[in-house]
């Protein structure tokens, strides 16, 4: 039977970057027809479609299922607070809550996370679901459920389900949401039921888009087409631990009982080889022999440039899911202890970087036992995924934990020989295990696949004609199997194995203490995360869960491995008390950025492609200044934090750029605008656009031009040498190349890679990274540093001129780096009309790339704003009813409902909403009450 409606709803409409690729495309005829039929049906979209699908918030909904009554108490954001008696009574609440608001959103997922795109969005998407379900992410998400999951667990997912088919019965499209009518139009899509491994499988998208070092790992086999092994080295420079900390500072590894502990500083020195091997944490990353396993940098490798960039293209084409795909991810975590804060009890921030989505991929909650009992064991309150029940990030009434992204490594890309009865491994040809698989597609016939695995994981190279040319040219080292018919190329991925960490969700959302939390935590195997920690007890730590893998030494991950070599064979995994920790350090507090978690004397490879610490640093840096002199810092300390837009790059390169005469008036104009600007990138600072356009300029002459095609923004062309030519430059014919990645994901991007490359250049003022050739009509060719920097002041005030006028007194950083948020599916192309109905925007955004305040852009692609921190929040452990939290839009999936985009102004100012927790609290915000009855 259908739910039993006993009272209306008590909302009313209100007011209010994604990448292209077959998942921005999603069928413009899907659109198009949409539109026709909107001419026709103008009443029903207007008001039946628009407001049919908003959630009943007052008054009472019977459910079957449900064993006692549940309250939803909504605040004035349509933030729910879920109150129930047992446990399973409050995660199928959960369900039907997220199901009212977010339904068509978690649809769309578990179609990705399944492969069956399709199914909705018609063949347009047939190649993304054919990559999906190589990848097998809902295969292992069903595994994991069946064979690995506790029994505790299973039963709060198949509640969650239950909730969430509860609010699907006796439902058409038109009444879930607005998409769905349009989908109506072309197809006859009817949403199926929830089922547990939906929910499961979504963890495999965030590990996907957390992932590790898979595009580096790339771009550096790609660079060998026109770079030299030290010219990729000095793009891969060296952590600079003597600058900016690690994480773990008061903690060292026991060769003697292989254990992780407290003690004197683990951070190490800033020595080491520079080559990325056993142990280092940065470099171009070769075996420690000085050899290539690829043969990748002595020759020809026109093939191998193939086939990782056709790997590329499919990375780009896949939809997002939590993140850019893997490409500059961070997030900021940092715990203060009691003795530094003003109520001396600790504060805890989080604000995790991650692409902007609408609605935003968090969605607020609380769940709250009326009592807690055996029988109903959570009181908890965070963010957390519409489609997965308990929270991820939050605080419970003890504990308070964030996350930020590691890095660490857990992919890699292993190069296979194939015939046609398998794969060559140790001498012998071993047999390809294989499924498989039927994709549905709306309007179309069915395809069939056939996926085939390794024993290093699943061929990546099977999908896409591109991957498939490397085996015919690509130039490996004598020892090497000869070509055949080709190499193809494989995946390890640590995901891809069945793991626990849907069980870390729950342990973590009821830990009471520090034990608690580091036992859940090593149930938390994948995405690995960095976990900053505190509790009401006045306690603060850190830890590193995750299942990561440990490598022979000739072979540290960072560039692509010869799968037929079992010497290049993942030996194990780090035992969990090896991995990092840190409780109650001296120095009081901990911070997480992405930057290295360990100095250089850890004896295992955790990546060679850290996040450089510039955020991480700052951060560190405004927490010092403020205690130094036994300075108190308070939540809203905290939360000006998370907003400092101070540039790390600009204090270095503006010095050096004021002394550099320009000549030209109008250039000078523009020069002048950095004397005495303080660094900070605010909406409205001329300043801070100028100085990012000369910086993107900077990077563009000095290294983007140089780069290979792969790396370089589609569409822009240069003319440039042939690769592999020999003779006098003068006698070289040039040819014309053209750049073939997406704008979001080309190199450089400006991120603090890009940072350490440039500061470790300033001193050597005749690099050759500085000399630029003459082109056209252009200024004269640059010699030097000094040269370069003149050439880009000028590209800079012209550029700007172009986007902004003439007049630098209108300039503003904000007209320049703008946010617009686009629903992921049917409102990222097609028609105008449905564009309007689903997006919001633009939003002039403060911050920058590395900035604390991540509001990130891409400098090879342009300004606007690429990803950002997703949400913000603050947790005050001596009163949990001060804390305060803020979502990138609002709680509501829905277009032109009330919380659509609510928070998002207050998001773009820095501001935090107030977030209620204890029963009076919660009472005293409550705007409409929903009982859900059995």
């Amino acid at each position: 039977m259908p739910p039993n409606t006993t009272a209306s709803t008590g909302q009313q409409p209100g007011k209010s970057g994604r990448k292209k690729g077959r998942g921005a495309r999603l069928i413009v005829f899907v659109l198009v027809l949409a539109i026709i039929g909107g001419v026709a049906y103008g009443a029903y979209w207007s008001i039946s479609t628009v407001r049919a699908s908003f959630p009943q918030t007052k008054g009472s909904i019977t459910l079957d299922g449900l064993s006692g009554p549940v309250d939803v108490k909504r605040d004035g954001y349509g933030i729910p607070q879920v109150y129930a008696s047992s446990d399973e009574d409050l995660f199928m609440a959960q369900g039907f809550v997220q199901a009212q608001d977010r339904f068509y959103e978690m649809d769309v997922r578990r179609h990705m996370t399944s492969g069956r795109l399709s199914e909705m969005f018609g063949k347009s998407q047939v190649d993304n679901d054919e990559f999906l379900r190589t990848l097998g992410w809902d295969r292992i998400a069903r595994e994991e459920y069946d064979s690995k999951l506790s029994d505790e667990t299973k039963t709060y997912l198949q509640a969650y389900a239950k909730g969430v088919n509860a609010y699907l019965e006796g439902k058409d499209g038109e009444d879930i949401s607005l998409e769905y009518a349009a989908l109506g139009f072309t197809n006859d899509y009817k949403p199926a039921k929830w089922t547990p491994v939906d929910s499961v499988s979504w963890l495999k998208a965030m590990a996907w888009d957390l992932r590790g070092n898979m595009e580096d790992e790339i771009d550096r086999a790609l660079m060998t087409s026109r770079l030299g092994p030290q010219q990729i080295a000095e793009l891969y420079p060296q952590y600079p631990y003597s600058r900016n900390k690690a994480i773990v500072q008061e903690g060292q590894y026991d060769e003697l009982t292989g254990a992780w502990t407290q003690g004197d500083s683990g951070t190490g020195t800033d020595t080491g080889t520079g080559t990325g091997t056993e142990g280092s944490t940065g470099g171009v990353g070769t075996d420690p022999s000085g050899t290539d396993p690829l043969g990748t940098s002595t020759g020809s490798t026109d093939a191998l440039q193939t086939q990782l960039g056709g790997l590329y293209g499919l990375l780009e084409d896949l939809p997002t899911a939590v993140g850019v795909n893997g490409n500059g991810i961070g997030s900021n975590s940092w715990v203060v202890g009691g003795a530094h804060t003003i109520s001396g009890k600790p504060l805890l921030a989080n604000d995790p970087h991650l692409s902007a989505s609408l609605p935003s991929v968090w969605y607020q909650m609380g769940l709250h036992c009326r009592s807690v009992s055996e029988k109903c064991q959570y009181d908890v309150a965070g963010y957390t995924f519409a489609g997965l029940p308990g929270v991820i990030i939050g605080h419970n009434q003890d504990i308070s934990w964030g996350m930020t992204n590691s890095g660490v490594d857990v992919t890699d890309l292993y190069l296979e020989k194939l015939t046609g009865e398998g794969y060559q491994y140790d001498g012998k040809v071993v047999p390809f295990t294989t499924r498989e698989e039927t994709i549905k597609v709306a309007g179309g016939a069915s395809k069939r696949i056939v996926v085939r695995e390794t024993n290093n994981g699943p061929l990546l190279s099977d999908r896409d004609d591109e991957l498939v040319k490397v085996g015919k040219k690509a130039t490996v080292d004598t020892a090497a199997p000869d070509r055949g018919d080709g190499y193809g190329i494989a995946l390890r991925w640590t995901a891809l194995e069945a793991g626990t960490t849907m069980d870390a969700v729950f342990a973590m959302n009821k830990a009471a203490d520090w034990d608690d939390f580091r036992a859940a935590a090593a149930l938390f195997e994948v995405p690995s995360q960095n976990l900053v920690y505190a509790d009401t007890d006045n306690n603060i730590g850190y830890t590193l869960p995750g299942k990561i893998p440990t490598r022979a030494k000739n072979h540290d991950g960072s560039i692509p491995a010869p799968g037929w070599d079992a010497k290049y064979r993942w030996t194990g995994y780090i035992e969990q008390d090896e991995l990092p920790y840190e409780y109650n350090p001296e120095r009081g507090y901990i911070v997480t950025a992405n930057q290295a978690v360990v100095g250089k004397d850890y004896p295992y490879t955790l990546t060679t492609d850290w996040g450089y610490g510039t955020r991480s640093q700052r951060i560190t840096d405004l927490i010092e200044s403020k205690i130094k002199g036994d300075g108190k810092i308070s939540t809203d300390d905290m939360r000006q934090m998370q907003m400092d837009n101070s540039s790390e790059i600009a204090k270095l390169l503006v010095p050096q750029l004021l002394k550099i005469d320009v000549g030209d008036k109008d250039v000078r104009a523009a020069q002048k605008l950095l004397e005495g600007w303080d660094y900070t990138q605010d909406a409205d600072s001329a300043a801070a656009a100028y100085f990012n356009s000369v910086w993107r300029n900077i990077l563009k002459l000095s290294f983007g031009n140089k780069l290979p095609k792969e790396l370089r923004v589609k569409g822009q062309c240069l003319w440039v040498d042939p690769v592999n030519t020999t003779g006098p430059a003068d006698e070289v014919e040039k040819v014309r190349e053209c750049g073939q990645r997406d704008a979001e994901q080309a190199q450089p991007d400006g991120g603090d890679r890009w940072f350490e490359v440039v500061r470790n250049l300033m001193d050597d003022k005749d690099s050759d990274w500085w000399t630029t050739p003459r082109s056209g009509t252009r200024p004269p060719a640059s010699a030097n540093r000094d040269d370069l920097f003149k050439r880009a002041l000028i590209d800079a005030r012209w550029e700007l001129t172009a986007k902004l006028g003439k007049d630098i007194d209108t300039w503003s950083w904000g007209r320049l780096h703008r946010l617009f948020l686009k629903n992921q599916t049917l409102g990222t192309s097609g028609p105008g009309f449905v564009q309007y109905v689903l997006n919001r925007g633009p939003w002039k955004l403060s911050g920058g790339e590395a900035t604390v305040n991540a509001t990130g852009w891409n400098a090879a692609g342009g300004f606007g704003v690429v990803w950002v921190p997703s949400m913000r929040m603050v947790v005050n452990l001596d009163n949990l009813d001060k804390s305060q939290w803020i979502n990138l839009t609002g709680a509501s999936g829905h277009a032109y409902n009330a919380h659509y985009v609510d928070q998002t102004d207050k998001w773009a100012n820095g501001e935090l909403l107030p977030w209620a927790f204890t029963d009076k609290a919660v009472d005293d915000s409550t705007s409409d009450t929903l009982v859900l009855k059995p």
